[in-house]
């Protein structure tokens, strides 16, 4: 029998190549910056032209069009005034350049992320971290891969033994500021091996989908950041779970992510909370 996910996946993943090779391609000129809600707030040029979704979903010959056509949800359409909800129906959450800033700055964690939902669960995911040329895929029961190999998670299960990831950055709101900092500082001194920010949150996950790192936490990013990460992480066999302990929630803009429940677990007691609204209500 024909499988149209498969079909819809194996389409995506020679697009999303493409939109790499495009990403990678910029890199060797010029990058216009353009400011969006503050200074470290930044958009390019690239972004809308690399492989927002209908340049990912719209090139060649596309099987199964009408579940092609839509609906998506994404940086691009967001902005452009869609609302971010997530219905039953067949739904593409894309990132086009997770990284931005990365991006701007030619850090080589730069990636195209791409979720697909089918009744608000994530069938398949493809992160490809374009500037290394890793392409990581998942589909709901079939495993993890990265460039076509298996991976999973390390399997640690005690923080003091882990590398942990998360991002920091300038936040306008002086508590959520002296949290995130303080969180951190609550992480290194359980003690942890230490702490990294690689800039993408689709690499951080796929970090600890493929045993590099042993966890990650945010707060404040998109569905559009984790849709295609969440998948890869729960096929290589990872936890993934809200801040508070409590079920992941695609739309809660928040999330850990582990190689174990133990240290998912400690994270979620360890780290406090700010508010950071939620995608399908807040915008």
């Amino acid at each position: 029998m024909s499988d149209p996910w498969q079909e819809c996946m194996d389409h995506c993943l020679e697009v999303t190549k493409k939109a790499g090779k495009m990403i990678r391609e910029a890199l060797q000129n010029d990058i216009a910056v353009m400011q969006k809600s503050s200074p470290v707030d930044l958009v390019t040029e690239t972004e809308p032209e690399s492989g927002a979704a209908h340049y990912i979903l719209h090139q060649g010959e596309v099987p199964h069009s009408q579940i092609l056509a839509g609906p998506f949800i994404g940086e691009e359409s967001v902005a452009a005034g869609a609302p971010s909800v997530l219905t039953d129906n067949p739904t593409w959450i894309i990132d086009p350049i997770d990284g931005t800033t990365n991006f701007v700055h030619r850090f080589p964690f730069v990636s195209v992320s791409i979720g697909f939902t089918v009744k608000k669960e994530i069938e398949f995911g493809i992160v490809y971290s374009c500037i290394e040329d890793k392409m990581y895929t998942a589909r709901k029961g079939k495993g993890a891969f990265c460039n076509g190999v298996p991976i999973k998670v390390s399997g640690q299960e005690d923080i003091s033994q882990s590398l942990v990831l998360t991002e920091m950055g300038f936040k306008e709101d002086p508590a959520h500021f002296k949290t995130m900092l303080a969180n951190i500082k609550t992480i290194l001194t359980i003690p942890v091996h230490g702490v990294r920010s690689p800039g993408s949150a689709a690499v951080n996950m796929c970090l600890v989908a493929c045993g590099s790192a042993d966890a990650y936490y945010h707060m404040g990013i998109h569905c559009w950041d984790m849709a295609g990460g969440a998948a890869i992480v729960t096929e290589a066999g990872g936890v993934i779970m809200d801040i508070s302990g409590g079920p992941f929630d695609l739309m809660s803009r928040r999330l850990i992510v582990a190689s174990s429940g133990a240290i998912a677990e400690r994270i979620a007691k360890e780290i406090t909370e700010f508010h950071v609204g939620r995608d399908d209500t807040d915008g």
